[in-house]
């Protein structure tokens, strides 16, 4: 068979397989779609797939195929990253900033130390730290990535439960929002690169400027001609962003940042960001879940993740139930909040693709968070329903 015969193989597995799972499974109340993508990508991978058929895993995910499926998911997840920052509002945050940065403080900063002390006890074992990892750039990315709110399936699974345009459902967007600046904003600092420090100032000055000029023209520009417009400036963002020594998704992440939802359109916004995840992001799991490996051993890996787990649920429950008490919150409410938070899928793993991209962590790291993540999110809907039912029902009493 020649190469486009095997790459359309690939590409019908990788969106057969997790689909036809979750719908005939009927799994939707534990696991959004793109939840059981992911851990298709797992199955799919090397340590799964490769190891109980690995003749059959050589065929199929051959070096050619994997470099034109590689291609697919670096824009994909930047189209991504991109509609996730033209989404992100900050003007509700400053608005009802007191309670909003107690909030989102607390929320990130807990379990950000509970992460890093996680990584501390892991990073005592060989196997943990990447080539060009140094100690602090493991210890605060493995933190950040326990601290992490993955906005976009936040979205999709409070929309599920209901009460995204209710006051609590805005009130949790605009606490993942502003975490989710602090997370760029760390990876920024995690990147820096003092041999290429010269460039990444270049870039954000040349940024700033380039911005500047963006929107500018953006807003005189017709809503059908600001797609392709916006696209472009995506690409070359994201040349800049990689070029400068940061990364091509930190550059879609601010390409995105600068632009405004409503020059699109929220609708039209909402479809796209469906069709993304739809007919694109497939292949970006798909590609994660090749990235996977088990060298450190399979017991190793799991109990590396069972404990980045605990640091991650737990910092973050305990910092969005002190927010609780300082602003006067229910205990149930403070619970419901905690437990949407500490969504992971996603953002953190587009996170950690980074930290694995520049050798700071290694692949039996990256295993770790990326089962930490799929198990964090499978948690949400569970767990939450029952306590939005019994807020629900106080509230009804109360009135």
């Amino acid at each position: 068979m020649n190469l486009t015969e095997i790459y359309l193989i690939a590409l019908a597995i990788i969106f057969a397989v997790p689909w036809l799972v979750w719908r005939i499974l009927r799994i939707d109340y534990w696991a959004p779609l793109v939840v059981v993508q992911i851990v298709g990508g797992i199955l799919l991978g090397p340590g799964v797939l490769g190891a109980a058929f690995p003749d059959y895993y050589a065929f199929v995910f051959r070096p050619d195929v994997i470099t034109a499926l590689n291609g697919v998911a670096w824009w994909a997840v930047m189209l991504f990253v991109w509609i996730a920052g033209i989404e992100l509002d900050l003007s509700q945050a400053w608005k009802h900033r007191r309670e909003t940065g107690l909030t989102a403080g607390l929320a990130l900063g807990m379990p950000l130390i509970a992460g890093t002390i996680a990584a501390a006890i892991i990073l005592q074992f060989p196997g943990w730290r990447g080539a060009d990892g140094h100690y602090w750039q493991v210890l605060l990315g493995v933190g950040m990535a326990c601290a992490v709110t993955a906005l976009p399936i936040l979205v999709l699974l409070m929309e599920k439960l209901g009460i995204l345009r209710e006051s609590i459902g805005q009130r949790i967007l605009r606490y993942a929002s502003l975490d989710d600046i602090a997370i760029w904003a760390v990876l920024a600092i995690i990147l820096l690169d003092w041999e290429r420090i010269g460039r990444q100032a270049l870039f954000l000055v040349g940024f700033a400027v380039a911005a500047w000029a963006v929107r500018r023209v953006m807003a005189r520009l017709s809503e059908s001609d600001r797609w392709p417009v916006g696209l472009i400036w995506l690409a070359l963002c994201g040349l800049a962003g990689d070029w400068s020594g940061l990364h091509f998704m930190v550059g879609a992440f601010l390409a995105g940042v600068v632009l405004d939802a409503k020059w699109f359109g929220h609708e039209a916004m909402d479809r796209f960001r469906n069709v993304v995840l739809l007919t694109v992001m497939p292949v970006f799991f798909l590609s994660t879940g090749l990235r996977t490996e088990w060298q450190g051993g399979g017991l190793a890996v799991f109990g590396a993740a069972a404990l980045l787990l605990v640091a991650a649920v737990g910092g973050k429950l305990a910092g969005v139930h002190i927010a609780g008490r300082l602003l006067g919150w229910s205990r149930a409410e403070a619970s419901l909040i905690g437990w949407l938070l500490q969504t992971k899928a996603l953002i953190m793993i587009i996170f950690a693709n980074i930290l694995l991209d520049k050798a700071i962590i290694t692949a039996t790291t990256f295993t770790a968070l990326l089962l930490m993540a799929v198990a964090s999110t499978m948690l949400t809907t569970p767990l939450a329903t029952p306590l939005l039912k019994r807020l629900g029902e106080r509230l009804r009493a109360a009135a």
